[in-house]
């Protein structure tokens, strides 16, 4: 799984692959660590806050002591939660180098940190939804959503864990995971427009690979799977007759759109750029695809120029699907026409 997190921040050569994950949101106890090391992680979804009961209900009490009991029962309650963490994290902890890092999705609130500020245990609190299932993909263990019968089992592990600040932006970095699953690419740049365009380029790659990896097959790219492909119709056309023959002509003069658009792009001659190409593929039968700096034909699959196959499946569809439906409102149009006249 992979995460894009965007932080207007340096330039664009600081984009970065974290091998873990990196939280949007940072500590809430000023006397919390900013960085620990070597850190067991314990993610879970229990509120260590006082919470109200889901039903209207009220409390009639006569004296301020009876006040203060329900005051501290209800605390009690929440202090026991807690306290089951402290005690586990002596358990794991006490005796090793080991620090203990707690995610909670719900709340907790102030009491609750300095308790477990005072035992040296980082905690964030309200940690969204997506980010309590990478967790642990990227650093082991799992989620719990109770905290009376923790085992060291459920705990996931993270080499460093450190808190950036950024102006008012908090962002919680967990890494060197052992064997994370989940990983974050972290986009840096001076101003939206630049994180927006680095950021659609990553999303294409990963796209890309998503597709080889599902097809299980690639084609070499730079124009040489159209110049074969029109080779190959323009040797089907002289073995048909008729009408059909113009058919098979527009259709293979079609795909060497593309090719003519690359060399265009990189400002050299399209009409060249094919000429060469054509007769390169028809003397050695091998794709040949177009060097987009020189205009020289190149063997794509030896440069590890690809594209992806489904990608060029859609486009040879697509392209006969819409050009049959323009043809279809020619005819209707001219059958209307016609009908007018009569």
């Amino acid at each position: 799984m992979v995460e894009i997190m965007e932080m207007q921040h340096k330039t664009e050569l600081d984009t970065q692959l974290v091998r873990g994950l990196v939280l949007d949101h940072g500590g809430r106890h000023p006397d919390m660590k900013k960085r620990v090391a070597n850190a067991y992680i314990l993610t879970c979804s229990v509120s260590m806050e006082y919470e109200k009961s889901e039903v209207n209900s009220g409390f009639f009490y006569k004296s301020a002591e009876e006040r203060d009991k329900l005051v501290q029962a209800e605390r009690k309650f929440t202090q026991e939660r807690v306290q089951h963490v402290i005690d586990f994290k002596r358990k794991v902890c006490d005796g090793t180098d080991k620090t203990f890092v707690l995610i909670n999705q719900k709340g907790i609130d102030p009491l609750s940190l300095d308790m477990l500020a005072r035992e040296g245990i980082v905690a964030l609190r309200r940690a969204k939804r997506r980010n309590m299932e990478r967790i642990p993909l990227a650093c082991g263990g799992s989620a719990v959503n109770a905290v009376n019968d923790l085992t060291p089992e459920i705990l996931g592990y993270a080499g460093l864990v450190y808190e950036h600040v950024l102006g008012e932006q908090k962002f919680t970095f967990i890494e060197e995971c052992k064997h994370p699953q989940s990983v974050t690419v972290l986009i840096k740049g001076p101003n939206q427009h630049t994180i927006a365009q680095i950021k659609d380029a990553i999303h294409d790659g990963l796209r890309a690979v998503k597709n080889a990896i599902e097809d299980g097959c690639v084609i070499p790219g730079a124009g040489a799977f159209e110049i074969a492909a029109h080779h190959a119709l323009m040797e089907f056309k002289n073995t048909i007759k008729g009408r059909t023959r113009l058919g098979v002509q527009a259709f293979a003069d079609a795909l060497l759109i593309i090719p003519k658009v690359l060399a265009q792009n990189s400002g050299l001659d399209p009409q060249d750029v094919i000429v060469k190409l054509q007769q390169e593929h028809a003397d050695s039968k091998l794709l040949i695809g177009v060097d987009l700096i020189t205009g020289e034909p190149i063997i794509a699959a030896d440069l590890g120029i690809w594209d992806n196959y489904r990608v060029k499946r859609q486009l040879l569809h697509s392209s006969t699907v819409i050009a049959g439906n323009l043809l279809l409102v020619d005819e209707i149009m001219r059958a209307g026409m016609s009908s007018l006249k009569g």
